[in-house]
């Protein structure tokens, strides 16, 4: 099981992710659209990476916004992996 982050880790973390903030025992993004089907396409690729590592944001889709939570359950909070993630969603976010 990864090790939960300490809160000062958190907000190193959140320097430099792009957008990210912290809400409770979660990281949270809005990724915005400019076609529905985009924000389904994104989540689709998200998807896939996240059935991979076996870690699974929470996903929101309204419309042309795409809304992420990640959290790690086992740890009770955020881990290394949470980060990870959130940096390779983002990548996925610049390539769309």
């Amino acid at each position: 099981m990864a090790k939960r982050l300490s809160l000062t880790e958190i907000n190193e973390s959140l320097a430099v992710l792009s957008s990210w903030k912290l809400d409770g025992k979660f990281i949270v993004k809005k990724y915005r659209f400019q076609e529905f089907l985009k924000g389904v396409s994104f989540v689709n690729e998200i998807a896939a990476l996240s059935e991979e590592k076996n870690h699974h944001p929470f996903i929101a889709i309204d419309y042309k916004l795409v809304t992420l939570r990640l959290t790690s359950w086992n740890a009770g909070g955020l881990t290394d992996l949470d980060i990870a993630l959130a940096k390779k969603y983002d990548e996925i976010f610049g390539k769309m």
